[in-house]
């Protein structure tokens, strides 16, 4: 079949120089925010308004032979389907689209074959800054994409101790947010508290724990190990860890789980086996997923603001990118908090 004749062409950035009256090159830095070049915001407003009019689309594969840089960035995350991480990838995406980054998203399931097969994508799919949530990753497996001139920024604190080769990090401590949590129940008058931990070996699971034992030891409470379950962070992996806590004698008075969907699996399991939230059993969940103020009893929960997590990392990777951020890699703890509700 023969090219379609009398399709309207592709608008141009000469075409939109002609039509704001401004030079080629403004135009392009208009439209690549260049950090290098300063260009009137009256000048800039007149660009982007022919831009939109002429209905003009960047040529990013042209624009990455000239520049090198692709204007994308990778975020990797454990799982999608959890309320928390579309906070978090929302947070990212509006500080991507403002300074004209467009946004992969890579679902890994917390399972570490599933994350290193994205790393290798994001070496090869030519992104130039990621974002990553680890769950299994070690330093070690970034030296090939930092090597490759690939930026990175990672959402765990550990990084900030393992650190060699100067990546970025941030996030809550996840030690002190647990550690909150279980004094929550614990000033409340609970002992016997359990905890729904999470995937073993994986930083947010370790670390929380980590907090569970050292609120415990403060108030000269015996860890029981039999009262730590294991489970995945889900729904399914919350109920079944605390239908296990439940067969214990004396079961627990209180639990600590270490997201809110597990928190919401167990408020499972305590329904099934006829016990009351708080009243025979006090129950903290982990995030403030949106469902953790509409379950009842509303989820006492560690809220650790995912949107403007993302938006502070994101802003950070970009202005790596841009050069408006020099200097050695930088270690932020950022903020959380113990929303208190119905379930303790």
């Amino acid at each position: 079949m023969s090219p379609q004749t009398g399709a309207k062409p592709r608008p141009t950035q000469g075409d939109v120089a002609e039509r704001a009256h401004v030079s080629q090159a403004t135009v392009s830095y208009v439209l690549s925010n260049s950090p290098t070049v300063t260009v009137p915001n009256e000048t800039r407003e007149r660009v982007l308004a022919a831009a939109r009019d002429l209905g003009y689309v960047p040529n990013h594969a042209a624009r990455t032979l000239r520049t090198r840089r692709t204007m994308t960035i990778a975020s990797i995350i454990p799982d999608i389907t959890n309320p928390y991480y579309p906070w978090l990838e929302r947070g990212i995406q509006d500080v991507a689209n403002s300074y004209g980054y467009e946004l992969i998203v890579y679902n890994t399931d917390g399972d570490r074959a599933r994350e290193q097969a994205a790393l290798r994508s994001v070496r090869r799919g030519h992104v130039d800054g990621m974002i990553m949530t680890p769950f299994h990753v070690e330093p070690t497996d970034l030296e090939p994409l930092v090597e490759s001139g690939i930026q990175v920024v990672m959402l765990s604190q550990r990084f900030a101790e393992l650190n060699p080769m100067g990546i970025d990090t941030l996030g809550i401590s996840n030690k002190l947010a647990g550690l909150t949590a279980v004094n929550h129940l614990l000033d409340l008058g609970h002992t016997r508290i359990a905890m729904v931990a999470g995937v073993e070996g994986t930083p947010p699971r370790e670390l929380r724990v980590a907090g569970y034992r050292e609120a415990l030891a403060q108030h000269h409470v015996l860890v029981e190990e039999q009262l730590i379950r294991a489970g995945e962070f889900s729904e399914i992996g919350g109920y079944e860890a605390t239908r296990e806590l439940l067969l214990l004698t004396p079961r627990p008075t209180a639990i600590f789980a270490a997201n809110d969907l597990m928190a919401i699996g167990a408020m499972q399991a305590l329904r099934e086996a006829n016990l009351s939230i708080p009243d025979d059993v006090a129950l903290v969940g982990f995030d403030n997923i949106p469902a953790s103020l509409l379950v009842h009893p509303s989820l006492t929960t560690v809220d650790q603001k995912p949107f403007p997590l993302g938006r502070e990392a994101a802003t950070i990777l970009i202005e790596r990118l841009q050069g408006e951020r020099s200097g050695p890699a930088t270690h932020s703890v950022t903020t959380f908090e113990l929303i208190i509700r119905d379930s303790t």
